[in-house]
Formats: structure tokens, C-alpha cells, sequence
């Protein structure tokens, strides 16, 4: 490395002149700070028609003159200039907190972004449901293509591996709607009305919604898991590109296999409620079983019944195609796999209550109240 000195000198105008030579890069710009810091003044010119070399931090030394002493820099071949362009523009005061906004427009923002998203939500799921209609039409004209064995598997899967957990599920909500019904009824000496609510409750509306809860928390995160992970690996596309639709081998069986399985879950459910609620008014009202049976069958209408497999496989529908539309949507890396996986349970969840909310309003228009 060159070692001559840099000085400062006075030109003929009377400008003083900074004349760098050799190499201008970071082990030698340390020892030449301090001489550089105690120039004062302005109308310095920065001669670099010496230098054979220039790194990022001799670039920044010439810049520092410039931007403090409004030096003019002469004798700069294109490289160094344009390094020295890159370093001034790269200086520009960093926040290093962003400024708080008003909680007010905060919120706006949120609840904005929210609602494009669900509207972006909704829409792909419109066209997915497009889609899915596609491929049943497909299916439909070439039956070759029904994957009979898949839709087995998921039967298993969705329906007879649920039945544990489902049958658990309902004998305890059935409890619990018993005994509270019983303490609050107790009260006006009414508790032969606990079985009018347990049957009423369970097979009209708790068996369904609590098994379409249980199977989007299940079966619905597994679809939206597998699918993404497919996703994730490109197993998805190679299924595209050797002729294989998506949605006819891996949504269709899904989707068919949970509409199906979701009446026989919500009746088993709510048939378990019931009993549930049976053994409490036999242990704690003193009500023998045969009464309580016969009290159910003169309580519960067959309309509730109809309710119950109408809704069911509408549910299931949703459940399974939300699972399955987060699913493909996994792009990235693997949290996204999680994230698609807890959207598609959340959101299932939400559509089963909306159109549970909606069902009850349209069966009460129609008589079956």
C-alpha cells in the first residue's frame, strides 16, 4: 500500500485542495480520520486523481467531506464516483421506532384489512366450490375416475375413528344440559321439563353443532395439514404435470367422505346426548329409564330429526372445503403449513355457526320450530 502522506495545500484560486493518492480503503482511512476531523471550513476540493484504489469506506470519507464541508470532488474515475453516488444516497436517517399512530386509525386499518381478507376469503372459496362442482361433473361423465378406495379410507378416517371422541363429547354435554336444566328448573317445581330440554336441545341442535366443532378441529386441520405438506414438497404440481387432477384425487374423496359421514355423527351424537342426559334424570331425578324414553319420544318431533340430517352434510361440506382450500393455499416454507392448518379450523368453525344461525331463522319461517 502506497504510504505517502496526504496533506492539505492551497490551490492557485485559493481554494484549499485535499490530494489523496494510493489506496483509499478502510485501513487506511482509520489512521487518516482523525487529521481529516480537525479541518474546519468550507471550499475544499477532494483531488482523487492519485488513488488507485477505493472501498466502500474510502467512498464514505469523501462523501463525509462533501456533505460537511461541501467539498468538490475532482479527478474521480466512473467506479469510484458512482461507489460515492451508492454511499450518498445510502445516507439517510434510519428511525429506529416507527411514529405510534392514533389507535383510531390503528384500528380502521385493522378492521379494514380484516374485512379484505375475508372478502378475498370468501371468493376463493366460491371458485373452489366452482371447481369442486367441475370435478364432480368430470367424475361424473368418466366414473373410471372415483377413487373408490380413497373415499373408504376417509370414511374410516373422518367417521369411524371419530366415533370415540364424539360419543365421549355428547355424553358429557348431555350431563352437564341435564344437571343445569335440573338446578334452574328445580326452582318452580318443573323438573319433569329437564327431559323436554335435554331431547329438544341434543337432537336439534347440540348434536350437530358440537359434531361439526369436533370434526373441523379433526378431520378439517388433518386435510388442510396434508394437502399443505403436498404443497410444500410439490407433490401437488407433479400431480398436475403427469395429468392427475388435484381436485378429483385428493379434494373430491375428502369432501364426499365427510358430507356423508356428517348425518350418521350428528345423529350418533345426538343420540348419546340424550342417553347422557337419561342416566342424570335416572341417578339424580329418580326418573326410570322407560319413562324417560317414552317422554322423549312424545317430546321430540320427527322434524327435529330432519333438521338434524339437512344440516349435517351442509356442514360437512363447508368443514371440508375450507380444509381443503387452506390446504393448497400453503406457499412458502413450513409455518406456513401451521398457519393454513389454524385458519382452516377457525374458519369452518365460524361458517358452521353463521349457517346454524341461518338454519334456525329458516326452519322457524317454515314451521319446524
Amino acid at each position: 500500500m502506497n504510504a505517502t502522506p496526504d496533506f492539505l495545500e492551497t490551490g492557485p484560486d485559493g481554494r484549499r485542495v485535499i490530494r489523496f493518492s494510493g489506496n483509499l480503503t478502510l485501513l487506511r482511512v482509520r489512521r487518516l480520520s482523525e487529521q481529516l476531523d480537525a479541518i474546519d471550513g468550507d471550499g475544499l476540493t477532494v483531488d482523487l486523481t492519485e488513488v488507485e484504489r477505493m472501498d466502500t469506506v474510502g467512498a464514505w470519507l469523501v462523501h463525509k467531506l462533501q456533505r460537511d464541508h461541501g467539498a468538490r470532488v475532482v479527478g474521480a474515475d466512473e467506479d469510484q464516483q458512482t461507489l460515492i453516488d451508492h454511499v450518498a444516497r445510502a445516507d439517510q436517517p434510519v428511525k429506529v421506532r416507527a411514529e405510534r399512530e392514533p389507535r383510531f386509525r390503528q384500528m380502521a386499518a385493522e378492521v379494514g384489512a380484516a374485512t379484505q381478507q375475508a372478502g378475498q376469503t370468501m371468493f376463493g372459496l366460491l371458485g373452489f366450490f366452482g371447481a369442486l362442482i367441475i370435478a364432480l361433473g368430470n367424475i361424473a361423465r368418466h366414473p373410471r375416475r372415483f377413487r373408490f378406495n380413497a373415499v373408504v379410507t376417509r370414511f374410516d378416517v373422518v367417521g369411524v375413528r371419530a366415533l370415540g371422541i364424539i360419543g365421549l363429547m355428547s355424553f358429557l354435554v348431555g350431563i352437564v344440559i341435564a344437571q343445569q336444566g335440573a338446578v334452574q328448573l328445580r326452582q318452580f317445581g318443573a323438573e319433569v321439563f329437564t327431559v323436554n330440554l335435554i331431547g329438544r336441545s341434543a337432537m336439534k341442535e347440540l348434536g350437530v353443532l358440537m359434531t361439526a366443532i369436533m370434526v373441523a378441529g379433526r378431520s378439517g386441520s388433518a386435510f388442510a395439514a396434508q394437502l399443505g405438506s403436498m404443497k410444500l414438497n410439490e407433490e401437488v404440481d407433479a400431480m398436475r404435470t403427469i395429468g392427475v387432477s388435484p381436485m378429483e384425487a385428493l379434494v373430491f374423496p375428502r369432501v364426499i367422505a365427510t358430507v356423508l359421514m356428517m348425518p350418521l355423527l350428528g345423529f350418533y351424537a345426538a343420540l348419546i346426548a340424550i342417553m347422557g342426559g337419561g342416566l342424570f334424570c335416572w341417578i339424580s331425578l329418580e326418573m326410570p329409564p322407560i319413562t324417560f324414553i317414552q317422554r322423549i319420544r312424545e317430546i321430540v318431533p320427527l322434524t327435529d330429526v330432519y333438521q338434524t340430517l339437512i344440516k349435517a352434510p351442509v356442514f360437512g361440506l363447508i368443514i371440508a372445503m375450507a380444509g381443503c382450500y387452506q390446504g393448497l393455499q400453503v406457499e412458502g416454507n413450513a409455518e406456513e403449513v401451521g398457519l393454513r392448518t389454524t385458519t382452516a379450523v377457525v374458519q369452518g368453525i365460524f361458517l358452521v355457526i353463521v349457517l346454524d344461525a341461518f338454519f334456525a331463522v329458516f326452519f322457524t319461517e317454515i314451521g319446524w320450530a
